[in-house]
């Protein structure tokens, strides 16, 4: 993509994911990211009332009088965004692709890590890590993300969301909180699901388009698998093809909703052609609700 053609779509998703992130998500993304952990500030004399387990004993034994420690919530997050760059992403039959999607989502979450101290990191996936940008702070940052997920070239094609997986929890060390954004065209990752999950917070944002849910009844119609380039002519106007097509569908569907059901996992389902305002809202005061 030219550079000027490039400029121009990173500024018209700035002006809006930010303006969304500033005006509508603010309060809900504070609320629902809460600093988990209680980092020590300082030390005081003891006061009554105090709790005694935080008598701080070194302190008190060097100056003969009882002092206690001051902690304060640990406010500063990592949020990494794990991106799935496969060929899938091109699909879209409605009124825009999957890529589109996750590059709008993406960026709300970057501009709402930011504007609340965060910072923010990416991992691109396929059936390889493709790139990782490390978390850092700023609006610069946060542009460099944005050009990545409108020009990004992945190497390759497939998907596997276990290597994904695996490599996120090697390169970050540290609790972080995750959201991997991919439509989940993969299976057998339950296991390093699992894993990633006991050591970060883990979120799931499963981006679809309605066509992959049904096929419409047109007759003889020819599909490619992005994926594998395999390209099949396929009777849509039989029903025993379409309820195939329903079945296999169902099955990612169930696979995907059991195991983020099972392992506690806060998800949302966004869908090409309606607005994801409202599935993050309502994922955020989820979250909120749970605290």
């Amino acid at each position: 993509m030219e550079t000027s053609e490039l400029l121009k779509k990173v500024r018209k998703i700035e002006i809006k994911t930010k303006g969304l992130s500033r005006n509508i998500f603010a309060g809900e993304y504070h609320s629902a990211f809460k600093g988990r952990g209680m980092a020590f500030s300082e030390v005081r004399e003891y006061q009554p009332g105090d709790d005694i387990r935080t008598i701080d004993w070194k302190v008190t034994a060097r100056l003969n009088h009882p002092y206690i420690k001051i902690f304060e919530e640990e406010r500063e997050l990592t949020i990494m965004l794990l991106v799935d760059v496969s060929a899938s992403k091109v699909f879209g039959t409605q009124t825009q692709l999957k890529q589109d999607l996750v590059t709008e989502v993406a960026a709300v979450l970057a501009f709402s890590a930011i504007q609340n101290n965060d910072k923010i990191g990416v991992i691109f996936f396929s059936d390889q890590i493709e790139k990782f940008i490390p978390p850092k702070k700023g609006r610069s940052h946060v542009l460099r993300i944005i050009r990545e997920l409108i020009d990004f070239e992945p190497e390759h094609k497939a998907t596997d969301i276990t290597e994904a997986l695996q490599y996120f929890s090697n390169v970050i060390k540290k609790r972080a909180t995750a959201f991997m954004i991919s439509d989940f065209m993969d299976e057998g990752f339950e296991q390093a699901w699992r894993a990633a999950k006991n050591k970060h917070d883990l979120i799931a944002l499963k981006v679809f388009d309605l066509r992959e849910t049904e096929l419409p009844n047109v007759g003889l119609l020819k599909m490619k698998d992005a994926e594998s380039d395999n390209e099949v002519w396929v009777d849509t106007s039989s029903k025993k093809v379409r309820e195939t097509y329903r079945k296999h569908w169902l099955k990612s569907e169930a696979y995907t909703e059991n195991l983020f059901k099972k392992t506690g996992t806060d998800y949302a389902r966004l869908r090409t052609d309606l607005s994801y305002v409202m599935p993050l809202m309502n994922l955020f005061k989820r979250r909120e609700a749970g605290y």
